[in-house]
């Protein structure tokens, strides 16, 4: 008995199929009226199982009605949806028939079952899902601020080698234009850099001198009284803003996690701060629901595609059907642990370096995700086995 569910942002088509052949259609509303129409239609069948899309967030009020009552759900990635629909050979597309084509792939490509976790591993999701737009924001009030000190004080993103950070934000916010600085006297200055936590005397005399040279080097477009300056002052303000959120967000994962040991150990792979181990938890859960290394690569969306035609049997790239937020940070964890290989080495970097040396002419991205496979392999391990990072057993274990 499968229930196939095409869901629509206001209503969603139901099918129900019966040993492969259908039974009833019908439309309800995307809402706790429509939902208890479906309810009390399950009711009617032993074990049904409901097939739907994750269609974004309106497929989440759904998924969250079907948890409430334990109801086995399919929750297929679009992507792969259309693709096993399009084998199927579907030639008309419409919402009624879309619910059929997902309740026929029950019976002919049976789908794994969505496995059910603890609220509190949805939640931490949605945390980074937050962090990751907050991210996101943080570029983009950089690009404006960095816009507008081009207008009023430019030398003074020489002043530090990083553009970013309290302190720096709080240096721009006393110094948005040269004038600032020209028209202070030195021991002014170092008085108002005294003033921001991390910044000692030695130091604050140091900033001081070097903001009186560049200061006087500049060559400005607005004035100091220009609606620009105060525009600099507000980027500032939201930077500022932005990143005391994300410490929050992250501290709310750190509280809710239903298993901070999952932390500890992916931090103890070399190049995994606890950021990134805390994003990593977030975003894969736990990964004791899964029954092999190779679902997880399914999840994230890095397992190998195929296409097979006659004699033709060929892999393709990777398929990018699953959580696209964790394959970005995996991703992005490959070349974290790439700067601190000379100090903390590791199999995955050795073996990332060797990948990139075969495939000189293919560039970064294949040697990267070939990469990932060894990392999602490494982190499921230590999860399984209970176990932090050893970089002479892991070596031992590939020999």
């Amino acid at each position: 008995m499968v229930f196939g569910i095409d869901i629509s942002s206001k209503s969603s088509s139901v099918c129900i199929m019966v040993r492969a052949k259908e039974f009833d259609s019908f439309t309800i509303t995307n809402d706790l009226g429509g939902f208890n129409v479906l309810l009390d239609q399950l009711q009617c069948y032993a074990n049904p199982v409901v097939v739907f899309e994750a269609t974004g967030v309106y497929s989440l009020p759904l998924q969250s009605f079907l948890d409430r009552h334990n109801y086995n759900y399919v929750r297929l990635n679009p992507l792969k949806a259309k693709k096993l629909m399009d084998n199927n050979l579907r030639h008309l597309k419409t919402d009624k028939l879309d619910a059929k084509h997902l309740a026929e792939l029950q019976f002919n490509s049976p789908q794994q079952l969505s496995p059910k976790q603890d609220y509190r591993y949805h939640e931490m999701q949605n945390a980074s899902r937050f962090y990751e737009e907050l991210t996101n924001d943080l570029v983009k009030w950089k690009n404006r601020l960095h816009r507008a000190l081009q207008s009023t004080f430019p030398q003074i993103e020489r002043l530090t080698s990083s553009h970013s950070g309290e302190v720096y934000w709080q240096i721009v916010n006393l110094f948005p234009h040269a004038k600032f600085v020209l028209n202070s006297a030195y021991d002014q200055i170092v008085a108002q850099l005294n003033q921001i936590k991390g910044i000692g005397h030695a130091k604050a005399n140091t900033l001081a001198c070097s903001l009186q040279t560049i200061a006087k080097r500049t060559c400005y477009y607005d004035d100091y009284d220009s609606i620009t300056v105060e525009l600099g002052k507000y980027c500032i303000e939201r930077l500022r803003g932005i990143e005391q959120r994300r410490k929050h967000i992250l501290e709310y994962i750190k509280e809710i996690a239903p298993n901070p040991r999952d932390v500890q150990l992916y931090a103890t792979i070399p190049g995994i701060a606890d950021t990134t181990a805390l994003r990593i938890y977030a975003e894969l859960g736990d990964l004791r629901r899964f029954n092999n290394r190779n679902q997880i690569n399914a999840f994230i969306g890095i397992d190998p595609g195929r296409s097979q035609s006659g004699d033709v049997d060929n892999h393709l790239s990777v398929t990018k059907h699953g959580n696209a937020i964790a394959r970005k940070i995996l991703y992005r964890t490959i070349g974290q642990m790439e700067t601190v290989k000379s100090s903390q080495p590791c199999h995955i970097t050795d073996y990332y370096d060797y990948k990139k040396q075969l495939s000189k002419a293919r560039g970064y991205k294949k040697a990267a995700i070939a990469s990932m496979h060894k990392l999602i392999r490494t982190i499921y391990a230590l999860i399984i086995n209970d176990q932090p990072y050893d970089y002479r057993k892991s070596l031992h274990n590939q020999s």
